[in-house]
């Protein structure tokens, strides 16, 4: 096919491609010394359907809850899997240090941050 018969990309193809570039690029990682030296590995997105759930929790007041759910979104192994389930969120909600559960969502947050501001620049 010459490069006069090809169907020129939609903007919306334009945009899926980039969202699936910047999902399945590079996991960004911290450390939480107190479970163990835990490596939890993250990425830069979510999808618009993860981010309407948090934001919903947010605005209802439920900022905790916001967070767990934060981190049980966010949270991968290093191959890249989910760290954590749907179902671990009671666990973290009533048997785990909610300082380190804030600690570590504001890292991955400070990190997005970072990662944000140094795209800006260039």
């Amino acid at each position: 096919m010459t490069q006069e018969n090809k169907k020129p990309k939609s903007v919306l193809d334009t945009a899926t491609a980039h969202f699936r570039t910047k999902i399945s690029g590079d996991m960004t990682h911290i450390t939480v010394p107190e479970w163990g030296d835990a490596k939890i590995y993250f990425k830069s997105s979510n999808t618009l359907t993860e981010e309407s759930r948090l934001l919903n929790l947010a605005q209802q007041g439920k900022t905790v809850e916001a967070l767990v759910e934060t981190l049980i979104t966010k949270a991968r192994k290093e191959d890249g899997s989910k760290m954590f389930t749907i179902h671990d969120k009671a666990t973290f909600m009533n048997e785990v240090d909610p300082s380190v559960v804030i600690r570590v969502c504001g890292e991955m947050n400070q990190s997005l941050d970072s990662n944000l501001e140094i795209v800006e620049k260039n």
